[in-house]
Parts: structure tokens; C-alpha cells; sequence
């Protein structure tokens, strides 16, 4: 599986968001396409495409057909600000297999706008027009206001025929924020409302719901790319430099060693399509190599001065 991102411009500046800038160009769609060619090569199934807003990239649909044209599952995550019926429309013809839409309240405030009072409206046309797969990924934790928007947002989803899951906010490197116990309590609810598919294996989350780590062998970079605007992988959107190697340049080497290696973020994890593509080998390959940024951050540390002569 791999995020793609066309764009890293975006309509929005919510406070909590470390993955948008208000001033990038979209990149070449022809360089798109190289990109894409090459994930098919390598036997990419899922390509998701993130920003920054994708649908502010003037060619998106092409970059879905060629998507679907590699034999690849095209996805899409957007804050759907922009959709309309005649957009939604044109994401059909393109193939689009799945749209995500996080919603973080019912009313939008200084932190976000991803309210359901403003994308309510959204959320009808995609009922009305979409062919493709919708699910609407509400929020808690974090110090979000208003915990129980969440419940509000999922039922709302489901009443709308679409799928809904519930994420856990991290910080900036992605690692969890425990819940309190009214946040828990809202997790558990929003949880049992969920239809049984691939994305409600998260049993991982169970623990992060506690604050208690996980015992899981993280394969990003292997089976999980995340590939910036700039064209090079990471490990994922919060772990952005590293490997930080040009996809152009990315062999099976690279896999063969990424899947091996041990990533020590990995315990207090909350990127939830980083631990999807790695339950299918939590019984195999032990990761044997140390994670390279260790070596790095001894690298960069500076080193201990001893301070002499100072009087008492």
C-alpha cells in the first residue's frame, strides 16, 4: 500500500495539522504518472492519494485512471470542501474506488473546520452521486472540545449508507495521546457502531485507548510507502524523513531491508494504515535490524561540554 501525495496546498489551516503548507504548486501530472508507473512496477495494490487537499490538483482524475490503469485500488482522502455533484460525477468516470472524509465536530472552531454542520451538505451529494466506497473517520482525544461529536458524526455517517471509523489524534510524530475516561467512553460507543471490514481491524487501538503501548512489527517502508510531493518514501506522514530514498530509486532491497527493520516509534503508534498492512505478518519475519535513526540522532547529538573554573 502506498499514500501518494499530488499536492501538499491546502484549502484549510486546521491548528493540529502538520501535512499542508497555503503555497505549493501541484506537482507535474506527467511526474505523477512516473511515480505511479513505478508503484505498479514494484506491485503496489492500494494507492491512496493524500495531501494537502488533492482535489486541488487540476489533473486528479487522470492521476486516478492511470491509478486504476496499473491495477491498483485508488483511494482518495480529502476534507471535501470542494465536492460538488459535478465533481463527484467526474470521480466516478475516473474509477475512484474509495473516498475518506474526516469530520472533527458538528461545529467548526479555531481548531477545526471539518464540521458536520458545514460538510452535512457534502455528505448528501456523495449519497446521492458517489459509485465509490465513503467512509467518514470522525476523531477523539487530543483535547478535542467536544468528545461526544464523534457519536453524533458516525451516526450520521451510517444513516447516510456509509461505512465509519473513528481514529485516536496523536501528535506530530504520530505517537498516542491516551484517552480520558469520557473520551474512552465515547471510543467504545462510536467502535460498536462499526460494520465489519478490513479497516475495523484495529485491535491495536484497544491499547492505545488505555495509553498502554503495543507489541506489533512495524514493516513501513515495505509494506506501507508514504511518497511526498517531492518524490521521495518515508516511513509515513508523522515519520518524514527517513529513508527519505527517491521512489524513482527504490528497489527490493529496500523493501527486503525496511521489512526487517525494527522502528522504535513503533510501540506508542496511532497511523492506523501502517498497522493494517502490517497485521498480515505479525506472526513472521522477526525484525532483526536496529532502526537507522538511532545512529543519526547520536550523530546530530552534541556533545557534552564540561565547564571548568567556575567559583562558588
Amino acid at each position: 500500500m502506498a499514500h501518494i501525495v499530488p499536492i501538499r496546498r491546502c484549502n484549510l489551516s486546521c491548528a493540529y495539522c502538520n501535512e499542508y503548507d497555503d503555497v505549493s504548486r501541484p506537482v507535474d501530472t506527467e511526474v505523477m504518472f512516473e511515480r505511479i508507473d513505478t508503484l505498479g512496477r514494484l506491485g503496489t495494490s492500494i494507492i491512496t492519494i493524500s495531501g494537502g487537499e488533492p482535489l486541488l490538483h487540476p489533473d486528479l482524475d487522470q492521476i486516478i485512471t492511470r491509478i486504476r490503469r496499473n491495477g491498483a485500488i485508488s483511494g482518495l482522502i480529502t476534507n471535501g470542501y470542494l465536492l460538488t455533484s459535478e465533481r463527484i460525477e467526474r470521480l466516478n468516470r475516473a474509477g475512484l474506488d474509495h473516498m475518506q472524509i474526516s469530520i472533527d465536530n458538528v461545529m467548526p472552531d479555531d481548531v477545526s473546520k471539518k464540521s458536520l454542520k458545514v460538510l452535512d451538505k457534502k455528505l448528501q451529494l456523495l449519497a446521492k452521486h458517489a459509485l465509490f466506497h465513503v467512509n467518514i473517520n470522525s476523531v477523539v482525544g487530543g483535547g478535542v472540545r467536544h468528545p461526544e461529536d464523534a457519536l453524533v458524526i458516525a451516526k450520521r455517517a451510517i444513516e447516510l449508507g456509509f461505512s465509519s471509523t473513528i481514529g485516536i489524534i496523536h501528535d506530530h510524530t504520530g505517537q498516542l495521546k491516551p484517552l480520558s475516561d469520557r473520551e474512552r467512553d465515547i471510543y467504545i460507543q462510536v467502535k460498536a457502531l462499526e460494520k465489519r471490514n478490513y479497516s475495523q481491524l484495529s485491535f491495536f487501538q484497544e491499547n492505545i485507548a488505555k495509553g498502554l503501548p503495543n507489541r506489533w512489527r512495524c514493516r513501513a517502508g515495505a509494506r506501507y510507502l508514504y511518497i511526498c510531493e517531492d518524490g521521495l518514501v518515508h516511513y509515513c506522514s508523522q515519520q518524514r524523513g527517513y529513508p527519505a530514498k527517491p521512489l524513482a530509486e527504490y528497489t527490493l532491497d529496500d523493501f527486503r531491508r525496511e521489512y526487517i527493520t525494527e522502528k522504535d516509534c513503533a510501540p506508542h503508534c496511532t497511523i492506523s494504515c501502517v498497522h493494517y498492512t502490517s497485521y498480515f505478518d505479525f506472526w513472521r519475519g522477526p525484525q532483526t535490524l536496529p532502526d537507522p535513526r538511532r545512529s543519526l540522532e547520536a550523530q546530530t547529538r552534541p556533545p557534552l561540554v564540561q565547564i571548568t573554573g567556575a567559583g562558588r
